[in-house]
């Protein structure tokens, strides 16, 4: 699932191939260029011109080849007939401009740039614009449907606002258009991405749904990722978790809101969704209570954590059921933002989009949806707008000294920044638990 700004629901424009501009300068010839240098400077170009393409054919004819020889063979094993897989696959070539490719021949990399939302600066994610289109869609559509989000309660135990939230953020209530054809994109990335065999099992688990006849080849349209439908799922989870909830026999997550509301709630349920507990509350953390303390294998029970000095940021109570219950610090930005106490059930969240803003996004716009618009009581600093290559770079060289990142990845996780703040408390500086050019500097 790879989330889509609910305020800007049209596909955006595609990446710009690498290349010239086209733009003279005219500078450059009223500073006297040579005839040679000029000639020179022309072959140059026309060169490059006439080599982009040929680098493409071979690629085009390598992933031509891989179809043939090697995912057909086990494509047919599994049972997918000649016709599906033609049909899959017919006029697909590999598209080089998604992101996290590996060309043949060469070695993977840490990309400097985000690809996804969810992993660059919290203030830009958590914009009120953004939050709006989720909370007033999603308390228009709790009224349009709350016959069914009663029934699907009862049913699984998630409440309807956070499935409301989810079906807003994936794709602005289904109203967002999937733009690339999803044989296409898995095809692809199962070809030549950082994740092949991940892909490769998707992309197989994608022609089965439609050997299946559980959708056309045509309607296989999908996020840039190879996410599905109104709820952006996977197409092996679609066929794990995918509900036909209006008795039409079959699950359509395109077309039918029941079927995309209960397949939601029923992903939740599959990764272990706690019935009757929420998923968390803002809290204050006070200077004494070390950032390190966060992740979700550092639980305590919510009245220890009272104990510590941990207050709700709205000043109310924890209710004694709470207090009892297991509660698990999350401080998203370190020091730089708001803190939390979560529940289990955050981290069920975070099954769907495995990032702690994604996870906290849902949770605070179901909130906003049951309970009306409150912002957050604390404000996000200045962070997460690192290159992720550098933020690899720290994450290796916390390694180097004995820490547990988790993957040198460029993605600051609960991991990194734990380690992180005991790293700066073991060398006397203030633990902030968050990555910032000055300790990539340090530590690069």
């Amino acid at each position: 699932m790879t989330g889509i700004n609910p305020s800007k629901l049209a596909p955006g424009p595609p990446l710009c191939p690498a290349g010239l501009s086209g733009r003279t300068e005219r500078g450059a010839t009223e500073r006297g260029f040579s005839k040679y240098s000029l000639a020179f400077l022309l072959l140059a170009i026309f060169s490059l011109i006439l080599t982009t393409p040929t680098r493409a054919a071979p690629i085009d004819d390598q992933f031509q080849a891989w179809l043939r020889t090697d995912l057909w063979p086990e494509a047919k094993s599994k049972g997918i007939s000649k016709k599906t897989f033609d049909e899959a696959f017919l006029g697909v070539k590999p598209n080089l401009k998604l992101p996290d490719l590996v060309l043949p021949g060469e070695k993977p990399t840490t990309p400097e740039k985000q690809h996804q939302a969810e992993f660059g600066p919290p203030a830009n994610y958590f914009a009120e614009k953004i939050i709006r289109a989720v909370t007033t869609g999603g308390r228009a559509r709790e009224s349009a449907n709350s016959r069914v989000l009663g029934l699907i309660e009862k049913r699984y135990g998630v409440p309807g606002e956070i499935v409301l939230a989810i079906w807003g953020r994936e794709t602005g209530f289904g109203a967002a258009k999937m733009p690339y054809d999803a044989f296409e994109v898995l095809g692809t990335k199962a070809f030549m991405s950082t994740k092949k065999d991940f892909f490769r099992t998707e992309v197989l688990a994608a022609l089965d749904i439609v050997e299946r006849g559980l959708a056309p080849v045509n309607a296989m349209k999908s996020s840039w990722a190879g996410a599905l439908g109104q709820p952006q799922f996977m197409p092996t989870s679609f066929l794990k978790h995918a509900v036909d909830f209006d008795g039409d026999g079959r699950p359509d997550i395109w077309n039918s809101t029941p079927d995309v509301l209960a397949s939601i709630a029923n992903y939740l349920v599959h990764y272990g969704w706690l019935r009757g507990r929420g998923w968390g509350v803002e809290v204050t953390v006070p200077a004494n209570v070390s950032c390190a303390l966060e992740g979700p294998d550092q639980g305590k029970k919510v009245s220890d954590w009272v104990a510590m000095g941990i207050r709700r940021a709205d000043n109310k109570a924890f209710q004694a059921s709470e207090l009892k219950a297991e509660g698990l610090l999350l401080m998203p930005a370190g020091r730089s933002g708001p803190a939390f106490i979560v529940t289990p059930n955050f981290y069920v969240i975070k099954q769907y989009n495995n990032s702690d803003l994604y996870g906290l996004f849902i949770g605070h716009a179901a909130d906003r949806i049951a309970k009306g618009d409150a912002t957050f009581a604390g404000s996000w600093g200045p962070v997460g707008d690192l290159h992720r290559s550098d933020i690899a770079a720290l994450q290796r060289a916390l390694e180097a000294k004995g820490y547990d990142v988790g993957s040198a990845d460029g993605l600051p996780g609960f991991k990194t920044r734990r380690s992180i703040g005991v790293w700066q408390a073991k060398n006397g500086k203030p633990a902030t638990c968050f990555p910032d050019a000055g300790l990539v500097a340090q530590l690069k």
